[in-house]
This record gives structure tokens, C-alpha cells and sequence, in this order.
């Protein structure tokens, strides 16, 4: 008998804390019948090899299409129209599309909200991992098989042998978004981009994905952008976070001493709205109001209309500072540290 084939990895990995994705003044946006959206308005992020970065706000804030954005899924009427977005040195905004498909799926991966959009329901979850392993290289059914498997069982999923031969009906709403992020994981990314994959899922459930998603960047130097609107999920996994909001990156930092000592009265209002022992059987308190309409938004800082500290100095947009080092925020009237 021959030595069994061994695929070998697609992307060279990155060292420990290297930089993977640099965004810089990412402007995304939609040109309507109603007006121009600016659902991504100068954002700047930063994720390195091994670290969860946590992308946090309401829904409408442009988390999801700042993903899109980074991937390369954006379709008229919208178009990245400035900033930047290097991908281990590699300049993605105005990339040629044969490149971003390169990428695509191969070094960078997305895990969506909805598992059924990834997964084919007419096709067994075997097939499906196989033709996403042969879309990027030449390999054998056999050894494409035997990586699905390893994929698998990465994600915690019991008996993967028969799991392979099942059809995305036949799996629960669970199993199925672990099918999909076992797929995003199936060629070894460098980048995941994770938008809400958990949202739908029983506590229980997403406990355990979120176990292996953190396990999966310690171990394999993946790098990856979580996007949610939960910040207590955030707590636990990401190793930073960034709060958005109207299109805008608030505040910014290490997850530990953004979530201990918020900087930005959003950031606070997000926090406060998440029960906690101490707060059993009271009423939470909420953020006044809605967030604004991207097509109208307010002069100056977009938060005023609902923010508590507001002035005549919001009426002028507030610029990004740095408070400490590792922190960033966008604020006229930040938080002292013993109202934080």
C-alpha cells in the first residue's frame, strides 16, 4: 500500500500577532433612489493571527456590511467608494474580482448568519465540503473526504462519518450552522469573517461553538472578526472590540477594558442593557429612541439625538482619539472612569 495523500495547507500561516487584515478608512456605500447610504463611513479596524476581533452594535449600524466589504460581497447599488483594506499586505479595494475569488473561500472565509446560506439543501453535506475542497485544488475525492471529516469533528460534531452522508434537512439548526463553519474552515483561512453565526441558536448550542471557535484561533493562528450585536457574548470571545455605530467605529480596545470601563455613553447603554443577577426582577435600562436612518443622519456626532451628555459640541463630529494606549474613541463628552 502507498503512504496516504496529505494536503497540504493553502495559506502560509501567519506568526503569532502578525497583522492579517488593516482596514483604514473603509467608506461603503449605497447610491438610492432616496439618497445616498453611508453604511460604512471611515472605519478602521486591525485583526491579528490567533485573536478574535469583536465587531459590536445595533442592527442598521453597518457590521454586516463592513464584513461584506472586507470579502468583497457587495453588489450595486452599492460600491466601496475610499479608504483601504490590505489583507497580509495585499491591497483588496480595487482588487481585480479573479482575485477576490481566489481568496474567497480558500485564505479568507465567511460564516453567515443563516447556515442555509451556505449549505445546498438538494445536496449531501459530504458533497458539498468535497466540491468546496477541489474548487481551490487538485485532490482526491478520497483525501478531500478525509478532510471534511477532520473538519468535522474540529467543530465538535458527533459521528461525523454519518453526518457526512446526511442531507442539511436531515440536521438540526445547530448541526447545521457547525456544517457551515466546518466549511469555512475546510481550506485552512487565515481570516474568518463570523457575521452573527450563533444568533439562532439555543444558549447551550452556542456555548459550545463559541468553545471551538475561540479553541480553533489558539490553536490553528486563525484570525477572525466576530459581528454581533450581543455584548455579552463578545465578553467571553473576542480578545478586543470594536463598538459601531451609524457607520462609525464609537470606541475601541481591549474587550476587558472597554466592557469594565466603557469610554463612550453608547458603549455604556449597550452594557446596561444586558441582565445580570443584580439587575433580576428590575427593569433594564434602554437607550432612548432609534438609531438614526443612514440616509438622514443628524449633524455632528450621529449618537446626540440620544445621548444623555450631549451639547453644542456635538453638533461638530467628533474625532478619533486615543485615551490610553490600545484605546480609541469618538466622543466630545467620554465617560469618567468612576461613572464607567
Amino acid at each position: 500500500m502507498g503512504k496516504p495523500e496529505v494536503l497540504p495547507p493553502l495559506a502560509t500561516p501567519s506568526a503569532a500577532g502578525e497583522a492579517v487584515l488593516q482596514v483604514q478608512g473603509l467608506k461603503t456605500h449605497f447610491f438610492t433612489h432616496g439618497g445616498v447610504v453611508k453604511a460604512v463611513d471611515g472605519v478602521d479596524l486591525e485583526v491579528r493571527a490567533g485573536e478574535v476581533l469583536g465587531l459590536v452594535g445595533e442592527s442598521g449600524s453597518g457590521k454586516s456590511i463592513t464584513g461584506f466589504s472586507i470579502i468583497g460581497l457587495i453588489d450595486e447599488p452599492g460600491r466601496i467608494v475610499g479608504g483601504s483594506m490590505r489583507y497580509r499586505g495585499r491591497e483588496l479595494v480595487g482588487a481585480p474580482e479573479r482575485e477576490l475569488q481566489r481568496l474567497r473561500g480558500k485564505e479568507i472565509a465567511m460564516i453567515f448568519q443563516d447556515p442555509m446560506m451556505t449549505l445546498n439543501p438538494v445536496l449531501r453535506i459530504d458533497t458539498q465540503m468535497i466540491e468546496a475542497i477541489q474548487a481551490h485544488e487538485r485532490t482526491s475525492a478520497a483525501a478531500a473526504r478525509a478532510r471534511a471529516l477532520e473538519a468535522l469533528a474540529m467543530v465538535g460534531i458527533p459521528s461525523p462519518a454519518e453526518r457526512l452522508l446526511a442531507y442539511p434537512h436531515q440536521l438540526s439548526g445547530g448541526m447545521r450552522q457547525r456544517v457551515a463553519i466546518a466549511i469555512a474552515l475546510l481550506n485552512r483561512p487565515q481570516l474568518i469573517i463570523a457575521d452573527e453565526p450563533t444568533t439562532a441558536l439555543d444558549v447551550t448550542i452556542q456555548a459550545q461553538i463559541l468553545y471551538e471557535v475561540q479553541k480553533l484561533c489558539r490553536e490553528t493562528g486563525t484570525a477572525m472578526v466576530w459581528i454581533t450585536h450581543d455584548l455579552a457574548v463578545v465578553s467571553g470571545l473576542a480578545d478586543r472590540v470594536a463598538v459601531m455605530y451609524a457607520g462609525r467605529i464609537v470606541e475601541a480596545g481591549a474587550t476587558a477594558d472597554v466592557v469594565r470601563r466603557p469610554a463612550h455613553p453608547y458603549t455604556r447603554g449597550l452594557i446596561d442593557s444586558i441582565p445580570t443577577r443584580a439587575t433580576h426582577g428590575q427593569l433594564l435600562r434602554q437607550i432612548p429612541g432609534m438609531t438614526p436612518s443612514l440616509l438622514q443622519l443628524p449633524p455632528g456626532c450621529a449618537f446626540r439625538p440620544r445621548c444623555s451628555r450631549a451639547s453644542e459640541a456635538c453638533l461638530a463630529e467628533p474625532l478619533p482619539t486615543q485615551p490610553a494606549p490600545g484605546r480609541s474613541l469618538r466622543c466630545w463628552h467620554p465617560l469618567e472612569p468612576e461613572q464607567a
